[in-house]
């Protein structure tokens, strides 16, 4: 069946942890007034955990906007590769595509000569083109995905590790045989978790539960 993929992953370079909520949304702090003696309380009811969750999006969304002059397609995941060591490509997404196809073959084969050839002493971190890479190594397979260069390493660092952590869930213990020949189902596995070049899924059960929900379908 193949090398099965160790989910810790061969790091070049030991990095902190992520962020605290880099991948999960915050939660908004409830705000405490103190009632004067003999006020009647509030007459508003505390507002439950779906509109809590509505407006932690709304939140993110506008704090994402870019102020005018600026690139609309920023702060998001461009692309994301699965390769092996031999070169060849076994998953390709691209939320931002290249103008042709001859260009993207031509980016596939530069980003898989630069993570190949890496040493272990550098960082898992390689500035690209007016982007980032960001990957990391499962037995055989490289895990690259671009970001733009203010986005945070650690967060995609991360996103990769709980996308190899949802194979492994759903494949029990993935390979690279089952990639290459579920490809169809790894990509809705990966329209899941990533839509529009951002993480929108980050619950494991969630998106298992969903896939098995559509092979009941099949």
């Amino acid at each position: 069946r193949g090398n099965r993929l160790a989910l810790r992953g061969n790091h070049h370079h030991r990095c902190p942890g992520p962020e605290p909520g880099a991948l999960t949304r915050g939660k908004k702090k409830k705000s405490h007034t103190r009632a004067r003696p003999g006020a009647a309380p509030p007459a508003t009811a505390a507002p439950d955990a779906d509109a809590r969750e509505g407006s932690v999006r709304a939140s993110t969304r506008d704090a994402r906007r870019e102020s005018p002059g600026t690139r609309t397609n920023a702060n998001m995941i461009r692309f994301l590769l699965l390769q092996n060591k031999q070169g060849h490509t076994r998953l390709s997404k691209w939320w931002i595509p290249p103008t042709s196809e001859d260009e993207k073959i031509r980016i596939e084969g530069e980003v898989h000569r630069l993570v190949v050839a890496r040493d272990r002493k550098y960082t898992n971190f390689i500035e690209f083109n007016n982007f980032k890479l960001v990957y990391r190594k499962y037995a055989g397979l490289f895990f690259t995905v671009a970001v733009d260069m203010h986005e945070n390493e650690l967060s995609a660092l991360e996103g990769i590790h709980l996308f190899v952590t949802l194979l492994d869930e759903y494949f029990s213990n993935v390979c690279e045989l089952d990639i290459v020949f579920n490809f169809n189902k790894v990509y809705s596995i990966l329209d899941e978790f990533i839509l529009a070049g951002e993480i929108h899924e980050t619950s494991l059960r969630e998106i298992v539960t969903r896939m098995r929900d559509v092979e009941k379908l099949e």
